[in-house]
């Protein structure tokens, strides 16, 4: 009778196992869903950046937002003065995304180029309606393509620069746990993450507007100290 119990338990047991469980809906956000603008200006703007990514061979790309299109810009006389002897391209557009960033790589704007490297510096425009985490997963999601296009290049994913006048800005905070989490990514010797948010910073995290006017943008001293902070990498 101890016998027939154990085995109608363990009967019971292996039905139970075999019972469908429910499925758990893993959610996709948008910061990992490549997507084009409809703007007009940036499909000008994208359309000009693949021309001249097929129509030159380039040793180191900035690929980024309006903070990396700012070299052309109140960045202009720092970049002449550190890349200007460099086959050097500026794939910043304003006001982008990583999933748009996302996109135009998919798009083939790096096909047939092998720069010696790449600099990345995404995921500011994110903090508005991701996640630290999602954030993160969109930077990530970026570099595994790069990689998969770029098979011999090495790149530089930096931290998102601090944005807001003191440390507890929203959209800093944001930031700093996105950065968090980028650092903590399985990156290999051809991926290498750099913070240099610090170089912007006052005493206390403060963030002055001599280095960024609108707390968000970068002037002329900022960009200096961006080339500078990347010059050893």
């Amino acid at each position: 009778m101890k016998r027939f119990a154990t085995l109608l338990a363990a009967t019971s047991l292996l039905a139970a196992c075999n019972v469908p469980q429910p499925q758990v809906e893993v959610l996709e956000h948008d910061a990992i869903v490549p997507v084009s603008r409809p703007d007009a200006w940036w499909q000008d703007r994208h359309n000009a950046q693949m021309k001249l990514a097929t129509d030159a061979h380039w040793d180191i790309v900035f690929i980024g937002d309006s903070i990396t299109q700012g070299w052309e810009g109140d960045g202009k006389s720092v970049w002449n003065a550190n890349y200007g002897s460099m086959r050097a391209l500026n794939l910043g557009i304003s006001g982008d995304r990583t999933q748009h960033v996302l996109w135009r790589i998919q798009q083939g704007i790096l096909d047939n180029q092998t720069p010696n490297l790449v600099v990345l510096n995404i995921g500011t425009n994110n903090s508005g309606e991701n996640t630290s985490g999602e954030i993160a997963e969109g930077v990530k999601a970026i570099v595994k393509e790069l990689k998969h296009r770029l098979p011999f290049t090495n790149f530089l994913i930096l931290g998102i620069f601090p944005r807001g006048e003191y440390p507890n800005d929203r959209n800093r905070q944001i930031n700093i746990g996105a950065n968090r989490l980028i650092s903590r990514m399985a990156f290999d010797d051809r991926v290498h993450y750099l913070d240099i948010g610090d170089v912007f910073l006052e005493e206390g995290g403060r963030l002055d507007s001599s280095i960024m006017p609108d707390l968000l943008h970068l002037s002329p001293e900022g960009y200096r100290r961006w080339a500078e902070a990347i010059s050893g990498s």
